[in-house]
């Protein structure tokens, strides 16, 4: 099982699509739960890691890490 690789700030697709319609997501927090903000309607939602591990298709923007 390979791990995906993700972080802050990165823009990643779901399973499955939001009911506003838009299926990217925003990650704005990370810990033991993930924080995602949907990108069409800006509503948030806080889920287990291991539960979004699963949900996650794929990474489509990775965010920049210089500072």
């Amino acid at each position: 099982m390979t791990e995906k690789e993700y972080g802050l700030n990165d823009v990643v697709q779901m399973k499955k699509a939001h009911p506003c319609g838009e299926n990217r997501w925003k990650i704005i927090r990370l810990g033991m739960d993930i924080r995602i903000k949907c990108e069409g309607c800006g509503h948030s939602v806080l889920i287990p890691r291991r539960r979004f591990d699963s949900k996650m298709k794929k990474v489509l923007e990775k965010a920049d890490q210089e500072s």
